[in-house]
């Protein structure tokens, strides 16, 4: 009897102690003190002055006022990538973000062993089916996904229309037809710059030329300054006077030949305008701190739900910059026409293709 006895304890013990055990891939529900966050940058990491430092704010903002506890994993080689995210998964995050399109194949794969892991993915990459439809993400993945081509296509009605004065703010310029474009990859995402930056340069000057060169076809592309600055040159110096850039830390380069040759340049993602103070025209602004801490709110409210989410100029989700630093470069019936662009895109009176010609 008292062996029998001392079984059932065992047993009882044993029982109790699984209560306790989480499975693979199961998620406690968010509780009153803060939500548990990990974050992978991708390529060019913190300090890129672009989407990764977005990313930053975003969490650190959530920091601040939801109590988030967020923990941030800067890979190096591409293979850390999706060891991060894995790691994070199996610590039973709360939330697990990948900045960037290149986190497309980890997430998704992730998303599925861990159905309770809530994932989000900035610039998550959507296939389509045979039929031309999105394929939904798994429905604990979010994508995050931005309409980058309204944005630029503001950038580039004012790149073309400021390239055709004779002065900007201080300095003299020679009038010219020709407008530039630096990419990093050579992808379909930033092909969605290139195509908005080309309609909006057409649509206000279609005798305009843009001149489109991409620093490379593999993600190093995103953080080469040097290969930036060697495009930009010869932009340049082939009569542009204006770049716009979507490259990442490459285009730091872009912004040291401004320098060099007095034109100017616009930034991405971010307010880049502390990089080349004088010569940055404005930046092509996109909300990833916005959509982050989006994310993370809904994960803490109970509210996050996978998909498809877009950011667009309607959404205040891209936009440009226009503030003390830069309005003296920007006349203000130039303004006044690239606004009046903005809400005729907004209304859905101009539509803004996505994908450039073929």
């Amino acid at each position: 009897m008292r062996k029998l006895l001392l079984l059932v304890g065992a047993l009882l013990a044993v029982h109790v102690a699984l209560l306790f055990v989480r499975p693979s891939g199961a998620l406690e529900p968010p509780s009153s003190e803060g939500l548990d966050v990990g974050i992978v940058f991708d390529v060019g990491g913190r300090g890129d002055k672009s989407f990764n430092d977005g990313a930053y704010l975003g969490a650190m903002r959530a920091a601040d006022s939801l109590g988030a506890r967020v923990r941030f994993i800067e890979p190096g080689e591409g293979s850390d990538r999706e060891a991060g995210l894995r790691l994070l998964a199996a610590e039973g995050m709360d939330l697990v973000v990948g900045v960037g399109f290149i986190f497309t194949d980890d997430l998704t794969l992730l998303a599925k062993e861990y159905p309770n892991v809530r994932f989000a993915g900035v610039d998550l990459a959507v296939a389509n089916d045979a039929a031309g439809n999105p394929i939904t993400p798994p429905a604990n993945l979010a994508a995050l996904k931005f309409r980058e081509e309204e944005g630029s296509f503001l950038v580039g009605a004012l790149a073309a229309l400021l390239s055709r004065e004779t002065r900007v703010g201080e300095r003299a310029y020679r009038p010219t037809t020709r407008v530039g474009f630096v990419g990093g990859m050579d992808i379909p995402l930033i092909h969605k710059f290139e195509a908005g930056y080309r309609a909006g340069v057409r649509h206000v000057c279609p005798e305009c030329t843009v001149v489109a060169q991409y620093a490379g076809v593999t993600p190093e592309a995103f953080r080469n300054p040097g290969r930036g600055k060697e495009l930009a040159l010869s932009q340049y110096q082939s009569g542009v006077n204006v770049i716009f850039h979507a490259s990442g830390s490459t285009g730091l380069g872009v912004f040291e030949a401004a320098r060099a040759t007095g034109k100017l340049a616009v930034g991405v993602d971010a307010d880049q305008y502390a990089e080349a103070p004088g010569h940055i025209l404005t930046s092509m602004v996109k909300g990833v701190d916005a959509a982050v801490y989006d994310a993370i709110a809904r994960a803490k409210a109970g509210t996050f739900r996978g998909g498809i989410q877009q950011f667009g100029l309607k959404e205040q989700g891209v936009g440009y910059v226009y503030d003390a630093n830069n309005r003296a470069l920007i006349p203000d019936a130039l303004r006044a026409r690239v606004e009046a662009l903005r809400d005729s895109i907004v209304a859905g009176a101009i539509r803004v293709p996505a994908e450039r010609e073929s």
